[in-house]
């Protein structure tokens, strides 16, 4: 992915930054930031602000069943969770994503989290380093972080803007579906009308790398575009024998 990147960003945006790889690989000067998930933005304003006092909450949690499923439970009593402070709601939401399966953030109709434990032996909860040099780039970048409708940060982008597009992807088979990383899921309509404001920042002239399942139905709706299929390890598998390479696209309107 890295090679197809523009020589030259003004301002980076990423509408669906989830865990931020691409971001953090780039380290960016100006970012636009933004997450469906008000949970995961607490998160990297907390890892800003007071990197310190979250690294002293995480600590305080234990890797076992017992504390992962009481942790886990906060969000059930919604008033009760509403009144924790934010580096609170940050340490829970880093220790459940290090201690559930496979890493995976999912949440039930109601918007809460579900995913079981992962009973791994030594995860590495408290990864200190890692967090410093995360907050020490937030702190020296200008980043803008917001949630909420990835549409609203696409409309006044500057000339010289480059979007980089992460969304939920389209399930490769009736069976394989996961859209359930924010509580109104992320289905075929959805697909179609982000393609339709990628064709909006092309009109624009604002570049675009889009990610996304080689499934017929992706490679259809971007057929205008540059579309280049490469392998990706897919890990999210019940049976461990069916994880391994699949096909993605990488979608752009540059070359």
């Amino acid at each position: 992915m890295l090679p197809l990147l523009p020589t030259h960003v003004n301002t980076y945006c990423e509408p669906f930054v989830g865990g931020g790889a691409l971001l953090f690989h780039l380290q960016p000067a100006r970012a636009i930031i933004n997450d469906v998930n008000a949970e995961l933005i607490n998160l990297y304003q907390v890892v800003k602000d007071d990197v310190e006092g979250l690294l002293e909450v995480l600590a305080t949690f234990r890797n076992e069943a017992k504390t992962f499923y009481e942790v886990r439970a906060w969000d059930r009593d919604h008033a009760a969770y509403a009144q924790l402070s934010d580096i609170q709601k940050a340490a829970r939401l880093l220790y459940l994503n290090k201690t559930c399966y496979n890493g995976l953030f999912r949440v039930n109709k109601a918007g809460e989290f579900n995913a079981p434990f992962g009973n791994y032996r030594n995860p590495n909860i408290v990864n200190a380093p890692v967090l410093r040099a995360v907050s020490t780039y937030l702190n020296s970048a200008d980043i803008d972080m917001v949630t909420g409708g990835y549409a609203e940060i696409l409309t006044g982008l500057p000339t010289g803007s480059f979007v980089y597009l992460d969304p939920p992807y389209d399930p490769v088979s009736d069976t394989a579906s996961f859209t359930s990383y924010s509580k109104g899921g992320f289905g075929r309509q959805d697909q179609i009308l982000l393609r339709k404001h990628c064709d909006d920042l092309d009109k624009r002239g604002i570049k675009f790398m889009l990610s996304n399942s080689a499934t017929p139905f992706i490679l259809e709706q971007y057929a205008d575009y540059d579309v280049t299929i490469v392998k990706a390890k897919r890990a999210v598998n019940s049976i461990a024998s069916k994880r391994g390479d699949i096909e993605e696209v990488v979608v752009r309107n540059y070359v």
